[in-house]
């Protein structure tokens, strides 16, 4: 490596996850940038570098693909951290060696980890402690040196951005050099990307909504119309903004494009896997049936365990989760939370402004 190595325009920019969102990601920035990618699997990487794709979907063809940890952090300061959240904490573990305080990540992981104690999992505990929920950039900031920490959220449906679709993103962090890089290497023509201080705000807009869309996609299957769509959305912003203040995150993030932007594309949106799901259970069919048949993974259905066990130990009322929880993983109907939700005695209709 000559002088320039430390001209960050020929820096590479690192890729963690080949999903739909990490495919998405990684053609955008490779407008602009070297991308590496990081796979798991050596088949992955080998039909990534030979014929430019995975899973049916185009790599931009300057991408070049590692399964190797420690030469993706070698080769890049900046690293986009895109993995399910289900898996999120193992691949963070498996990098934390080879990351140093100069790296800076952003993930784009819209779901939670929990920091329970050994042996201990959702299944057999009831109460959950603010302090045993991690966010994605809490889990890299507890498992890494890595100071530098970001997020990207907003209505990022991916089948969108990969057709080179408009849209925009926020890019979170508490240090606005993170924000500052995370704008240069992303922002086109037809991607515009915002700043935001408020990362856990922003990530728990990311993931809250992922509950209200599953009742969105429920409300779709069954029928009904625009008018309940809109009282599910409207009922559902109020209840992320007082969850997310009991978690932490301020009120105007989940007002922004994180948040009620996200919001609203997911909640009308076929390709959206958490809508899928509730759609699949209005029209009769088990979580167990729906989670067998989907390659990729709906975060909301883990959202919504986690924060029915962290309501526990807190005095809210959350009355979408708590029916969505009991339609899920007890035997109500999906009409009768419906129904339910319709009627509930909401006295006020916005209390948080």
């Amino acid at each position: 490596m000559g002088m320039d190595s430390k001209n960050s325009s020929n820096k590479k920019v690192g890729v963690v996850g080949v999903g739909s969102f990490g495919t998405a990601i990684a053609n955008m920035l490779a407008e602009k940038s070297k991308v590496v990618v990081y796979a798991r699997k050596p088949e992955v990487v080998e039909e990534i570098n030979e014929k430019h794709e995975t899973q049916g979907r185009k790599l931009h063809e300057s991408i070049v693909a590692t399964f190797d940890p420690e030469q993706i952090c070698e080769q890049c300061e900046v690293l986009f951290f895109v993995v399910p959240s289900s898996g999120f904490q193992e691949v963070v573990r498996n990098f934390a060696p080879f990351l140093h305080p100069y790296h800076l990540i952003i993930h784009g992981t819209k779901g939670l980890c929990l920091d329970l104690p050994k042996g201990k999992d959702l299944s057999s505990i009831t109460k959950i402690k603010r302090s045993q929920v991690l966010t994605m950039s809490e889990v890299i900031q507890k498992e890494t040196v890595v100071v530098r920490v970001g997020c990207l959220a907003g209505p990022n449906l991916s089948k969108e951005l990969i057709k080179g679709q408009p849209a925009a993103t926020v890019v979170a962090s508490k240090y606005n050099e993170v924000i500052l890089e995370g704008q240069r290497l992303l922002r086109s023509d037809k991607f515009q990307v915002y700043g935001n201080s408020d990362i856990i705000g922003v990530e728990l807009s990311g993931v809250l909504k992922n509950i209200i869309a599953i009742a969105s996609g429920a409300l779709a299957g069954l029928g009904l119309g625009e008018n309940a769509r809109g009282l599910l959305i409207s009922r559902g912003m109020v209840e992320m903004v007082h969850l997310s203040n009991a978690l932490g995150g301020g009120v105007r993030s989940v007002i922004g494009l994180a948040g009620i932007g996200d919001l609203v594309a997911t909640c009308n949106s076929v390709d959206s896997r958490n809508f899928t799901v509730g759609y699949r259970l209005a029209k009769g069919e088990t979580l167990t049936q729906i989670q067998a048949e989907m390659e990729e993974v709906a975060e909301g259905i883990n959202t919504v365990r986690i924060i029915k066990a962290f309501l526990e130990t807190s005095d809210l009322r959350a009355p979408i989760t708590e029916n969505l929880y009991r339609v899920l993983f007890e035997d109500l109907e999906i009409e009768d939370a419906l129904q339910f939700l319709m009627k509930y005695p909401f006295n006020v209709d916005v209390d948080f402004v």
